[in-house]
């Protein structure tokens, strides 16, 4: 699957918001469900630990668990929310433009 994630704030948040609802994806997981590689991910990941974002801990020892577990700080649910609010308005915006580009078309070709 190609990647619609246009820069590292739309991977950030994509992560951000898969993390907060399942800790436990693994990181093929999240490449999958991103469409990045694993090697984006792996580095991505780590970039969300280095921000103190996310928080890894290994549960391997645990039989009822296996291998990591990606927990969201509090700094990373306060991150994920003013990225998610950014993210947001510019794909408003990128929309309202969108929109307008369509009705100007439109006019052009006489559709109604």
């Amino acid at each position: 699957m190609p990647s619609m994630l246009q820069n590292t704030d739309e991977l950030d948040v994509a992560l951000l918001r898969r993390l907060a609802d399942s800790p436990q994806a693994s990181q093929r997981e999240l490449a999958r469900d991103t469409g990045v590689s694993l090697g984006k991910i792996n580095y991505a990941l780590r970039a969300l630990i280095d921000k103190g974002w996310v928080k890894a801990g290994n549960f391997s020892r645990n039989p009822h668990k296996l291998g990591y577990a990606y927990l969201l700080t509090p700094s990373g649910i306060e991150a994920k929310a003013q990225l998610t609010r950014a993210f947001l308005a510019r794909k408003m915006r990128e929309y309202d433009q969108l929109a307008a580009e369509i009705e100007t078309l439109k006019g052009e070709v006489g559709h109604d």
